[in-house]
Formats: C-alpha cells, sequence, structure tokens
C-alpha cells in the first residue's frame, strides 16, 4: 500500500525516516486537491468521466480521502447516485464510516465545492502526489538495501530501474483521439510510401517480404525453431542483408553466443568460406583474398553487437534506448527470448516471467518504433509426433502462450532433411530446403516460404528459379556480389577496436 497518513496521523507503508520526517520533510501531498475532488465528483455524478482513468484509491494520500473515493467508483459501477447520503452508506457497508470521519466529513467535503469546475487539474495534482511519493518509497528502499554488504550492486541497478521504468508508465495517460486525425496521418504514411515494394525493413527474403512488407516498425516479431533448425544463422541471414544490402542499423543481442563466435559465421556467412575452416584458420590463399575482399562491406556495415550474458530484459532495454538515441538504430534483433531474465520485477513462475518479457518487448518496439525480433525456442512436441508430421505449431512455443499473444509475427523454421525426410508428397527435393513457416502474421496473410540452407557456410539465401541448381541447395539462391578488389591474404586486415563504441 502506497504511503499515506490515516486519521490518527500514523503512516501505512511508511516511507523510511531518513527521507521525510527525519530530514524536515513531509511527504508529498494536497489534501486540498484531494477534497476538491471527492466534493465535485459526490455533487455531480458524472463528472467521474474526467478523473476516472487518471485516479485509483491508492492514490490518495489520506487514507478516509482513499476510502471514500473506493465507495463513490463502487457507486459508479453499480449506476447509483453519488451524493454524501449515498456514499455515507456505501461505506458503513464497507465498515469504514466511522474510519473517515462519519457523515460530518462528507458533508464537509460538498459544501466547500460548487461545481466541477478544475476537477481534472486537481486529480492530476492527486496523481502527480502520489508518483512523487512513489519514488521517494522506491529510492528509500533502493537506499537501505545499497547500505547492505551482501547487496549485489548490478542486480540492485537492475530492480532500481525497473522500478523507476514502471512508475514512468503508470503516469503515461492514453488520450483518445479523432478518427479524421488518424485518417490523415494514414493518408501521409500512404503518400510516404510512394509507392515503395516495401513499407517495412527487408529482410533480403523475396518471398518472405512480400508477404509481411518487411519489418514494420513497434512491432515484435518471434523466429522459433528447434534446436539445430538454424535460428541464429537465420538471424545473421538477415542482419547481414539488412545492414550491408539495405545499410539499416541493426542492434544485436546475443545471450548464447560470443562476438567472435558470431562474427566469424558471419566471414563464413558473406565470403562462403566454411566455417570449419574459418574456425581452424585453414585457408587457401584464394580464400584469403575471398575474405579480404568480401569482408570489407561488413566492416562498413552498421551492425551492433552485444554479448552481455543473463542480461536483463531492463538492461537490454536501456542499452537499448541509449543506441536509438545515439545510433539512431532501425531494428532490434535478440538470440534468444527464453534466455532474458526479468531482474526487478515481480513473477510467480517462468511461464509468467517469458509472459512479463514479451509484454516489455513489445512495449519497448512501441516506444522506439523500430521492429524487435526475438528468436525463441520451441518445446519437444515436434519431436514427439509420429511419421513424417514434424511441422511445429504455434502450440510449441515454449514456456508462454504470451509469445503467441503479443507477437505481431510469428515465423517457424522447419528443415525436413533434418528429420530424414528428403521428398514430399509431390515428390519434391526437400535436400537443403528450409521451410520458413509464418504461423501468425497481424496484418497479412499466414503461408509458407522456402529457403536454402547452405549448411557449410551456415547461410540462408532466396532459392533460385532455375532446376539445375537443386542438388543439395548447395546452389540455389547463390547472390554473392562481384568481389571487390583484393590482394591477397594481407588485404585482410581486422579493424581496430573503437572505444567510441557502446559495445
Amino acid at each position: 500500500m502506497p504511503a499515506r497518513r490515516n486519521n490518527t496521523g500514523n503512516q501505512a507503508g511508511k516511507v523510511p525516516d531518513r527521507t521525510t520526517e527525519a530530514l524536515g520533510l513531509m511527504p508529498p501531498q494536497d489534501l486540498d486537491a484531494e477534497a476538491a475532488v471527492l466534493g465535485a465528483l459526490m455533487i455531480e455524478k458524472e463528472a467521474h468521466f474526467m478523473v476516472g482513468d487518471i485516479l485509483r484509491p491508492e492514490h490518495f494520500y489520506s487514507e478516509k480521502n482513499g476510502h471514500i473515493y473506493e465507495a463513490i467508483m463502487a457507486l459508479i459501477a453499480a449506476n447509483e447516485p453519488t451524493d454524501s447520503i449515498a456514499v455515507a452508506n456505501q461505506l458503513k457497508l464497507s465498515g469504514h464510516l466511522q474510519d473517515i470521519g462519519g457523515k460530518k466529513y462528507l458533508s464537509q467535503l460538498t459544501d466547500n465545492i460548487a461545481s466541477t469546475v478544475g476537477l481534472e487539474k486537481h486529480a492530476n495534482i492527486v496523481k502527480d502526489k502520489f508518483l512523487a511519493r512513489e519514488l521517494i518509497r522506491i529510492c528509500a528502499e533502493v537506499q537501505t538495501k545499497a547500505y547492505s554488504e551482501e547487496v549485489n550492486v548490478s542486480d540492485l541497478l537492475q530492480e532500481a530501474e525497473m522500478r523507476t521504468f514502471e512508475v514512468s508508465q503508470n503516469n503515461i495517460r492514453q488520450n483518445t483521439v479523432a478518427i479524421g486525425d488518424v485518417v490523415r496521418y494514414a493518408i501521409e504514411r500512404i503518400e510516404e510510401a510512394g509507392g515503395k515494394d516495401l513499407t517495412g525493413i527487408p529482410s533480403g527474403f523475396t518471398k518472405l517480404d512480400n508477404i509481411t512488407n518487411g519489418w514494420q516498425p513497434g512491432t515484435l516479431n518471434i523466429i522459433a525453431a528447434r534446436p539445430a533448425m538454424g535460428k541464429t544463422a537465420f538471424a545473421l541471414s538477415m542482419a547481414k542483408n539488412m545492414a550491408v544490402d539495405h545499410q539499416k542499423r541493426i542492434a544485436f543481442f546475443s545471450l548464447e553466443m560470443s562476438t567472435l563466435e558470431l562474427v566469424n559465421r558471419l566471414l563464413s556467412n558473406v565470403c562462403e568460406i566454411a566455417g570449419e575452416n574459418i574456425k581452424k584458420g585453414n585457408l587457401e590463399p584464394w580464400q584469403w583474398e575471398q575474405m579480404g575482399s568480401r569482408s570489407v562491406e561488413l566492416c562498413r556495415a552498421q551492425l551492433y553487437i552485444d554479448d552481455t550474458p543473463n542480461i536483463s530484459i531492463s538492461e537490454l532495454s536501456t542499452k537499448a534506448r541509449r543506441l536509438k538515441a545515439e545510433r539512431d538504430i532501425d531494428c532490434i534483433m535478440i538470440d534468444y527470448l527464453q534466455m532474458l531474465n526479468a531482474a526487478g520485477m515481480q513473477y510467480g513462475s517462468r511461464e509468467q516471467e517469458v509472459g512479463l518479457i514479451s509484454r516489455h518487448l513489445k512495449g519497448l518496439a512501441k516506444e522506439l518504433q523500430i521492429p524487435v525480433i526475438a528468436l525463441a525456442q520451441l518445446n519437444r512436441g515436434v519431436e514427439g509426433r509420429t511419421g513424417d508430421d514434424k511441422r511445429p505449431q504455434l502450440s510449441d512455443l515454449r514456456e508462454s502462450g504470451s509469445i503467441e499473444q503479443d507477437a505481431d509475427i510469428v515465423l517457424m523454421i522447419h528443415r525436413p532433411e533434418y528429420y530424414h525426410i528428403t521428398q514430399d508428397a509431390a515428390g519434391n527435393d526437400l535436400r537443403g530446403v528450409a521451410q520458413i513457416i509464418i504461423a501468425k502474421n497481424r496484418s497479412g496473410a499466414v503461408d509458407d516460404v522456402n529457403l536454402i540452407f547452405k549448411k557449410e557456410y551456415v547461410k540462408f539465401v532466396n532459392p533460385s528459379n532455375t532446376a539445375a541448381d537443386n542438388e543439395f541447395g548447395a546452389s540455389w539462391g547463390a547472390q554473392s556480389a562481384p568481389p571487390l578488389p583484393a590482394t591477397g591474404q594481407d588485404a585482410f586486415v581486422p579493424p581496430a577496436a573503437n572505444t567510441d563504441e557502446p559495445f
């Protein structure tokens, strides 16, 4: 219960003394504004339309005022009158009439109010004072914990950030807008599109982009699969397409692999050199030349990688906001969602924790107005199915149905060859084929998109149109750009570290 005084002057949920009375300070309050709000509500029932979405009973500093407001809201919900007599009867039923000072106090509230003029202003004053008290309470609790020798400072910082963020979120009031304003805005957006093929950020996969219209700002997008299906390879292929081919600024949060591992995969992807050869440094002279030429554009790409392990959703959000402010990033990619934790948030189970994380990611996407793409693990239900039916379903999303609910788009990766399925019902060769299943698309169609997975390069590419290329997918969709001038092994020089980079 938030800090406020009761009739005897004692405080419920009292703020620690060193931040209030001990410093000669009283918690923020405005009892006159509270009285004005209650008096206006009792003289005019319809006045609640102005304050019903602003105030809650706990926002009142005076506990008796909180009880009165709660009684008024109960009467309004029951479509009953809210005059002082009705409120007194409601308080009597709840057992709080004597606590608030009886009918005499209710009469005093209405005697001093002639109209509802200024009601909304008074309600906002009450709300602001409550928020100030909440900040004092949170800071006091954090300060007390900070004195402890056993405290983990990193965890405490995350808790402080999350709790203050929740206070700021509680202060957001979404106003209703007229349809005409929205129509005009929508028409402006249509004009800005100007006949462009895509309105969102291209993934680089033609058929997928035709269906989704690109990754849209303010959306949460989930890419889900079982282990070994190539979630990270698919995300890195998209990151390369977006950052190198379309010059977009991408933030990639890797909770599973180190930055070096990711970059080695990207080099294999871009340079089309087997990952094992890169890992062992076993390259032929022509491969060194190819790496030197093709890695130039990768070095120039605005792709920011963070491999902080065990990162919390609050820490990730802080970094994302900083990147948006400093680098104006166009997209966030996370590998993967279930490895995030919700430090500083209250939850009762892992399923609830994952639900909180997915909702927070959705809120982050809307706040920054950029797409958030998060990888997710599927449960073992896929392997449990008999026969050739190994296609994943939305119900296979691991640990939380909230992921499906919060996501705007859910893609699932299925490689039949992994399950020793080499032909489909029509006899088509499925070796090297990856099916991208659009299982949910809030703004468009659901469908399947076939890509080619080049396992040796850990790379997804568009299929080509020629049947001659369909041998294990080895050369399907090869889209390598003409090589840049190369000067041999010495041409590949790792870029110097930039201390100004955030990661």
